[in-house]
């Protein structure tokens, strides 16, 4: 039988009930200046609202009463909005990249690797070796061991990096894997 996979869908944006939206008899009003001014009836606040041209907005629900801000609403919206594509800007994302090695490796091939984890560590992912066991090659795991430790034994030897492992040698069935990252200090 064939399973379709689909994307989580994003969590809902927190949503603002404006002026007539405020169902409630008693709000807590905060003014235009930011100042509290106390428990007063939702159609008084309004009024204050309107006639400084501006909205009420309810921004926080769930308080006893219910604490509504005298604000213009589409400033708001447009500066939160700004700070959460900020956010997203600033964000970096830290891939983990992938070594395979096998217990056969050569030199030559285990020189490539090697160098090819040290651009990924410089690039700031975390790398991920794996080794995996074929066959006869699973009577002999301590060899394994052996190539992983070695490996990142040379790794550790680059003094422009500081390399911790993220989490250690685990074995899962015949799979060998390790996470290293690169801490900056």
């Amino acid at each position: 039988m064939r399973r379709t996979w689909r994307k989580a869908k994003p969590k809902p944006e927190k949503k603002f009930f404006i002026n007539r939206q405020i169902r409630v008899p008693e709000v807590f009003l905060i003014d235009e200046n930011g100042e509290n001014v106390g428990n007063v009836s939702t159609n008084e606040a309004i009024k204050r609202a309107v006639e400084l041209e501006l909205d009420l907005v309810e921004v926080n629900p769930t308080a006893k009463p219910p604490v509504a801000k005298i604000m213009d609403y589409g400033q708001f919206k447009y500066e939160k909005e700004k700070k959460a594509h900020k956010q997203k800007q600033a964000q970096k994302k830290v891939d983990t990249k992938g070594v395979r090695l096998s217990v056969r490796i050569s030199q030559n091939d285990l020189k490539l690797r090697i160098d090819q984890a040290l651009k990924f560590f410089k690039k700031g992912h975390k790398v991920k070796i794996d080794l995996i066991l074929k066959g006869r090659e699973r009577q002999h795991p301590e060899r394994a061991r052996e190539i992983i430790n070695d490996f990142v034994a040379v790794l550790e030897q680059d003094k422009e990096l500081n390399i911790e492992r993220e989490q250690d040698l685990t074995r899962q069935g015949g799979r060998f894997i390790m996470i290293l990252i690169n801490k900056k200090d």
